[in-house]
């Protein structure tokens, strides 16, 4: 009989009781894979397990319990005690990440994270392992599936942000309180982890500008259809100016980038590399059953362990100001000249129009273009002169476009 391998489970939620079946149901076959049958030896929970008697009797600990502490607090504990370290927590990562690496290389033990970002979908594996060697340039990623999905739903059935919000909660996709996804909270969490370990620097989530899609409207979403564009939430982390941006926002894409046809709760990742030009990881990003794929995944490396995160090598600078190119809309008087008037304070900025369309409304007019690229702080300047004009009736509206396709 092959040695039991005792697995620690904190935390016994949706991902949680997921991962204990799938432990159970696939210990056969990941014994004979490692030599050894795994078996979870206790589980801690707010109700049940003591902390202390679950660490004295494992060989490794998973946590699934979420949140900074006591999530922080078990994990450095188990560390120092010599055990392995599995977790899904991306807000913990995102914000003492170095602090846990550290306390891992320092007892040479492994801390796994796989199911922190993009559910199922293998990007951290892929950036810690088979692109380590490559110079990342850029990273494009939709990480956050029920954003997705309330995208596609008014991308697809022409609904409304609350319908589509509603619909997402029905289905699983969102929690009661979908704040954190909806906000990009989550999102920027992932992609500090993504950034860290691209471009092998400090990143923590404090350091990552995001907006959400709460203010999107249904309207939009057919404009940037007649546009030839399709909207989804982004997460961006690149080299740029010697260093760095990440950042999640709203974003338009056209149908040649591959995410442009990314749609429901899945997730995706590009990579950019003038050694590897682009590659994609795509799968699904949200459910209990995914995530706890990722995490058995983990738990089978930790068994046979390679080399933990290794320290940064790099202190780049994060840059705030980047290049974009803009959707632009707002409501106007339908008069003769509104056009040139806009497109002459835009120009005075920098900014250059790529394609408009305008639209009578009752009296008054919807106008709507994509801007070429420019720096940010010269387009809000532009937007600010713009929506001062007395012939704007309303707010401008401004959502990012991402230009880049890929043949």
């Amino acid at each position: 009989m092959p040695e039991t391998y005792r697995v620690g489970l904190l935390g016994h939620g949706t991902v949680g009781a997921a991962f204990e079946q799938l432990l159970a149901e696939r210990a056969d076959a990941i014994a004979h894979i490692t030599g050894y049958q795994p078996q979870v030896t206790g589980v801690l929970t707010r109700s049940r397990g003591d902390f202390d008697e679950i660490l004295a009797n494992s060989d490794l600990i998973v946590e699934l319990i979420g949140g900074i502490e006591p999530a922080r607090d078990y994990v450095l504990r188990a560390m120092q005690a010599g055990k392995h370290v599995v977790s899904a927590n991306k807000l913990l990562l995102a914000t003492y990440g170095e602090e846990l690496w550290s306390c891992a290389r320092s007892n040479e033990v492994q801390l796994r994270f796989e199911g922190a970002v993009a559910g199922v979908v293998p990007v951290i594996r892929v950036l810690q392992e088979s692109l380590a060697g490559a110079h990342v340039e850029r990273i494009h990623g939709i990480v956050n599936g029920t954003t997705n999905f309330i995208l596609t739903e008014m991308a697809r059935a022409g609904a409304t942000y609350e319908g589509a919000l509603q619909r997402a909660q029905e289905l699983g996709y969102a929690e009661a309180d979908p704040t954190d996804d909806v906000t990009g909270r989550d999102a920027a969490a992932k992609m500090a982890i993504l950034a860290r370990l691209a471009f092998s620097t400090p990143v923590h989530l404090d350091q990552v500008p995001y907006e959400g899609i709460e203010h999107i409207t249904a309207e939009d979403v057919a404009y940037a259809r007649d546009l030839g564009l399709g909207l989804k939430l982004i997460g961006t982390a690149e080299r740029v100016d010697g260093g760095i941006s990440v950042r999640v926002h709203p974003a338009f894409l056209y149908p040649g980038h591959p995410l442009a046809s990314v749609n429901g709760s899945f997730n995706a990742v590009t990579i950019e590399s003038d050694a590897i030009t682009e590659i994609t990881l795509s799968g699904p990003g949200a459910g209990g059953a995914q995530t706890a794929s990722a995490v058995l995944g983990d738990v089978i490396s930790a068994m046979i362990p390679p080399a933990s995160t290794p320290e940064t090598s790099e202190a780049l600078a994060i840059v705030e100001d980047v290049e974009n190119a803009f959707y632009l809309s707002m409501e106007v008087d339908d008069q003769p000249g509104v056009l040139a008037q806009v497109a002459e304070v835009l120009g005075m900025q920098g900014a250059s129009i790529k394609s408009v369309l305008q639209r009578g409304m009752d009296g008054h007019a919807r106008l709507t273009m994509v801007l070429h690229p420019l720096l940010e702080s010269r387009f809000y300047g532009a937007v600010q002169l713009v929506s001062r004009m007395a012939f704007v009736r309303s707010q401008p509206r401004a959502i990012r476009v991402i230009e880049e396709e890929f043949e």
